[in-house]
C-alpha cells in the first residue's frame, strides 16, 4: 500500500510547478473561506476590473492611450452602475414590495381553486390532501413574512453595506484598471521564472473565462430586457420582477428556465385565468427560451465552453452550495479551470 502511494506521489506530485499550483489553489480557497466576507468589496473589484480589461484592450487597439482607455471604460462602468442603482433597482424593489403585499390574496385565491379539484377529480385528489397542501403553504408564507420583517429591521445595516460597496468598489476598480500592468508584474514577481505549466493553464483559461463571463452577463441583459418588454406589452403584473428572474435564470443551465417558469405561470394564471392572454404569455415565454437556447447561446458561447451537461449541473450544485449566488455565476468558469488544470497537470511515466 505504501509503495502504491509512493508511486502515485512520484507520478503526479514530483513536479515543482504542480506543487506550486496546488499550494496556490489551497491558499486561494483558504482566503475565500476565511476572509471572503471581509474581502468581498476587494474581490468584487478584482472580478469587475478583470472583465473590463477586454474593453480597455479594444480601445487601446483603436488608438486610445492607457489613461484615456481607463477613464473611458471607468465612465462606462459608472454609467451602468448608476443605471442599476437609480432606475432598475427602485422599480424592482417597488414590485417586490407589492408582490409581498398581494401574496396573501394570491394564496387565498389559489386555495379556492384547489378546493374545486376534489369535486372535479375525486379519484385523484382528496380534501385531506388539499388541507395538507394549504397548511404547508401557510407555513411557507409565515416564514416568508418573518424573513421580510427581519430584512426590514436590518435595512439600515444593509443600506450601510451597500453604501460601502458603492464607494469602495468603483475606487478599487479605477486603480486596478489604471495600474493593471504594475499589479500583474508585482504578482508575477512572487512566482518562479520558469512557469510553463502555470502559463499553459492561464493562457487556456484567460480567454475562456473572460469570454464566458462577458457572454453570460450580456445574455442576462438581453434575455431580461426582451422578457421585460414582452411582459410589459402583454400587461403582466410584476413585469420587471419576473423579467429579472428570467434574466438571472440563465445562470443555472437547464434548471433555471424550468424553475422561473413556475412563478410566471402562477402570476399569469392568477391574473387572467385560462383566457387567451395566459396562453399568449406562455407562448411568448416559450419563444424567448427557444431563441435563447438555440440562437443567442450559440452566438455568445461558440467554442468557449466544452463541458458535458452533467459536469455543468454538478458544478452549479457544488459551487453554488459553497459560495451561493457568486458560486452559481462562476460555476462553469471554475469547472473549466479545473478541467484545464487536470489536462495540464504533469505526469511522470509509470
Amino acid at each position: 500500500m505504501i509503495r502504491v502511494l509512493k508511486n502515485w506521489i512520484d507520478r503526479y506530485l514530483s513536479n515543482e510547478e504542480a506543487l506550486l499550483l496546488l499550494i496556490l489553489i489551497a491558499m486561494f480557497l483558504v482566503v475565500i473561506v476565511t476572509l471572503g466576507q471581509v474581502l468581498a468589496p476587494f474581490l468584487t473589484a478584482v472580478v469587475v476590473a478583470y472583465l473590463l480589461q477586454g474593453s480597455m484592450q479594444s480601445l487601446k487597439k483603436r488608438g486610445f492611450g492607457h489613461l484615456a482607455a481607463t477613464v473611458a471604460v471607468f465612465v462606462m462602468f459608472l454609467g451602468i452602475m448608476l443605471t442599476l442603482l437609480l432606475i432598475i433597482l427602485p422599480s424592482i424593489w417597488t414590485q417586490l414590495s407589492q408582490f409581498f403585499y398581494e401574496l396573501p390574496r394570491m394564496a387565498s385565491q389559489g386555495q379556492a381553486l384547489l378546493l374545486l379539484l376534489p369535486e372535479q377529480y375525486p379519484d385523484l385528489i382528496s380534501v385531506d390532501q388539499i388541507a395538507q397542501w394549504t397548511d404547508k403553504v401557510r407555513q411557507e408564507l409565515a416564514s416568508i413574512g418573518q424573513l421580510a420583517l427581519s430584512f426590514s429591521i436590518s435595512g439600515i445595516t444593509l443600506l450601510m453595506a451597500m453604501l460601502i460597496y458603492c464607494v469602495l468598489v468603483p475606487i478599487l476598480v479605477f486603480f486596478m484598471l489604471k495600474d493593471s500592468d504594475s499589479i500583474v508584474n508585482w504578482c508575477l514577481a512572487f512566482l518562479p521564472a520558469r512557469r510553463q505549466m502555470l502559463n499553459q493553464v492561464w493562457s487556456e483559461m484567460d480567454d475562456q473565462i473572460a469570454n464566458y463571463v462577458r457572454g453570460k452577463a450580456l445574455e442576462i441583459v438581453i434575455v431580461g430586457a426582451v422578457s421585460y418588454i414582452a411582459f410589459l406589452i402583454l400587461g403582466l403584473n410584476y413585469a420587471a420582477l419576473l423579467a429579472l428572474g428570467v434574466g438571472f435564470s440563465v445562470l443555472v443551465p437547464y434548471i433555471g428556465a424550468a424553475v422561473i417558469t413556475v412563478p410566471i405561470a402562477l402570476v399569469g394564471y392568477m391574473q387572467w385565468g385560462l383566457e387567451n392572454d395566459f396562453i399568449y404569455l406562455m407562448v411568448v415565454y416559450a419563444i424567448i427560451q427557444a431563441l435563447d437556447g438555440n440562437v443567442l447561446v450559440p452566438l455568445l458561447f461558440s467554442e468557449v465552453v466544452n463541458l458535458h451537461p452533467v459536469a455543468i449541473i454538478l458544478a452549479v450544485l457544488v459551487f453554488g452550495g459553497i459560495w451561493g449566488v457568486w458560486g452559481v455565476f462562476f460555476a462553469i468558469p471554475l469547472a473549466t479551470l479545473l478541467k484545464a488544470v487536470l489536462q495540464a497537470w504533469p505526469r511522470q511515466a509509470p
